[in-house]
């Protein structure tokens, strides 16, 4: 499974259900690949990845004013008229000033969770989001040290993203 094949976020679950949304989903997933790869280099915390009205929906938190300018370059590359996609990115200040005093090693934003037996990101997102399939939001801002949704470890610490539209 890739990084990217999943639609999660609120609205997501509405996207699915809708005639030929995961088509339409895969089809701009694809035309944006690049500022997908973007996001994933620079380390973007994604709280969105779905199809609604028709467009591609990303919302997200940027670890500084130029990770989200990246993402925004290579979007207008692949589209500059942005009539396909909705781009919502916010930088977090509490990320950009410890990186600043870490010397790039920006903390994450959220609570923490100490993985236990049992556990599941799915069973965690319910837990924390009243809803088992917004797990990818968990994994996204885990990116540090999870490499796969499916494989977590009892006893890891992991940040769980606030509940934010």
């Amino acid at each position: 499974m890739g990084l990217f094949d999943t639609m999660f976020g609120k609205g997501a679950a509405k996207a699915q259900q809708q005639p030929d949304g995961e088509q339409r989903f895969q089809e701009l997933r694809q035309r944006y690949g690049s500022a997908l790869t973007v996001i994933e280099q620079q380390q973007i915390q994604l709280q969105n990845l779905h199809v609604e009205d028709n467009k591609l929906f990303i919302r997200g938190t940027a670890p500084s004013t130029q990770a989200a300018d990246a993402v925004w370059d290579q979007v207008k590359l692949v589209n500059p008229s942005l009539d396909d996609i909705t781009l919502d990115l916010q930088v977090s200040q509490t990320q950009a000033q410890s990186a600043v005093a870490t010397g790039g090693e920006g903390a994450q934003t959220g609570q923490t969770y100490s993985v236990k037996s049992g556990d599941t990101l799915s069973k965690i997102s319910k837990q924390f989001y009243g809803d088992p399939n917004e797990y990818m939001r968990i994994f996204y801002a885990n990116r540090d040290k999870l490499r796969d949704p499916d494989r977590i470890q009892i006893g890891q610490q992991l940040v769980i993203p606030p509940d934010t539209e």
